[in-house]
């Protein structure tokens, strides 16, 4: 096996900014297309809540967004919020996040993830960083979640 490459070794190649350009574009032009889906509810050990809203396309997960049952409002990524309450009413939270889905934004930077070969894209809801979407390499094709697809029982392509 000696002088054999291996795919995704650390071979160098330089960065292109008219990719992380097209990434950006492509994002912007998916946003108007995006749906809300199956909320994502967890109870705790000590029955604390968390709600999660899937941000869907054509029925495949992107990414999750963080929901505040008691501010009724997305929250930042990597804040998950666990709150005590006896109940909730999943469809005025649907409702709400549907309405909030209309105010989110693309921010006008990438990152990249080597491991993946995508770029990633943040997505802003007021001035929180809510939800990050991956697109290939190329700037061209969207890259799913694809635990959190399978999580809400939604189709892999």
């Amino acid at each position: 096996m000696a002088g054999q490459s291996i795919r995704g070794g650390s071979k160098y190649s330089p960065i292109n900014t008219d990719k992380a350009l097209k990434a950006i574009e492509t994002v912007k032009k998916l946003l108007s297309l995006l749906s809300i889906g199956p909320l994502c509810i967890h109870r705790g050990p000590r029955g604390e809540l968390h709600i999660d809203v899937p941000l869907m396309y054509d029925g495949i997960a992107l990414d999750r967004i963080h929901y505040d049952p008691i501010a009724d409002a997305f929250s930042p990524k990597g804040r998950p919020v666990h709150v005590q309450v006896t109940s909730i009413n999943e469809e005025e939270i649907r409702a709400r996040a549907s309405e909030m889905l209309k105010e989110l934004r693309v921010i006008d930077a990438v990152e990249y993830r080597e491991p993946e070969k995508c770029w990633v894209v943040p997505i802003a809801w007021k001035n929180f960083i809510v939800a990050h979407i991956k697109v290939d390499h190329e700037g061209e094709e969207i890259v799913p979640d694809y635990g959190l697809t399978v999580e809400i029982g939604g189709r892999i392509v």
